[in-house]
Formats: C-alpha cells, structure tokens, sequence
C-alpha cells in the first residue's frame, strides 16, 4: 500500500502511458476528454439545432468509458488513497502566494481561497468560473482538443498541430500566473 500512495517514478509510469497509447493507435481510437463533451451534447439532442452535434455518438461509446473511469479513479483516489501531506514548495512560491492572500500554502492541494465554497459563490470567484469556463471551452474548440488530447495522443502520433497547441498552453499558462494572476489576486 505504501507504494501505492507514493508519487510513481518516471520508469514506471512513462512505460504504462506508452503501452497505453500504442495500445489506442493500434486500434486506431485517440484519447481526449473534451470530445466526450460534443459526445454528451449529442446525446442530450443537440444534433437536432447545430450540425456540428449531428454524428453517430455510438460510435465514440469507448470514450465514455474514459469519463467514467476518471470519474471513479478520482474518487477511489480523493476518499481512499489520498495521504495528509505537505508540499515541499520553493520559499519564493510561498512568500508569492501569502503575499496574495492565500494561508496554509502547500497544506492542500486545493487551496481553500479558490475551492471553498465561500470563494466559488462570491461575485469574483463566480467571475472567474464563468470567464474561465468560457475561454476553455472556447480554446479546447479552437485548438480541436483537450490538453491531454494534444500533449498525449498528438504528440504520441508526431502531429505538429498538437506541438504548436502544447507549446500554447505552455505560454497560456505562463501569462496567467506572471501576468493575470498578480491583477486578479493582487
């Protein structure tokens, strides 16, 4: 159990996402979490409005067993795997984080001045939800797929579209947290 609870090394965990990936190609499927949102649409009817809805969603059937499994895995892993422990942050990223009002920095994973629901309910953290809920589902469309889509399956199969939306959600992420952030939080 113990070794289960710890972080896996590189030489174990690399080989099973690779088995797992020419495990897909040969079947000729992709693995994305954000296809199974058209998927979802379709089944609830949206095919019936817009084209972009109207295709046989049995087809991706498979994918929905990805959802699923996350969905479970998350929760064996939250309420029976997960061990109380502190994160061994870089003073500097501590001292960032406190000057911007966030307490018990690297006790949780989750800090409670974004995930309580104090912070989700308050006209800010609802800002944030809603902004950034948009310009995920917004990008995921515009780039054709997820960040697990892309960084995975894409650059498993040498796609340089996948290379150049990794690359961006590389550079997203560094304006966020060197220029958005500090407005948001400072």
């Amino acid at each position: 159990m113990d070794y289960i609870l710890q972080p896996w090394p590189w030489y174990v965990a690399g080989p099973m996402m690779a088995l797992i990936m020419f495990t897909l190609i040969y079947f000729g499927k992709t693995f994305g979490m954000s296809s199974n949102l058209r998927t979802f649409c379709t089944i609830a009817g949206a095919g019936k409005k817009a084209k972009f809805f109207d295709f046989d969603w049995k087809a991706q059937r498979w994918n929905l067993t990805v959802v699923l499994g996350a969905v479970i895995g998350g929760f064996i892993a939250h309420f029976l795997l997960s061990v109380p422990t502190d994160m061994d942050l870089n003073p500097v990223t501590v001292e960032s984080l406190s000057q911007y009002g966030f307490e018990n920095v690297g006790k949780s994973l989750l800090p409670a001045e974004l995930y309580s629901w104090d912070a989700v309910l308050s006209l800010k953290g609802l800002s944030i939800l809603i902004i950034g809920g948009f310009l995920v589902g917004f990008g995921t469309r515009y780039a054709g797929g997820c960040t697990s889509g892309h960084a995975i399956t894409g650059l498993s199969n040498l796609q340089v579209p996948s290379l150049i939306a990794v690359i961006g959600f590389f550079l997203g992420g560094l304006i966020m947290i060197h220029l958005l952030f500090p407005l948001i939080f400072g």
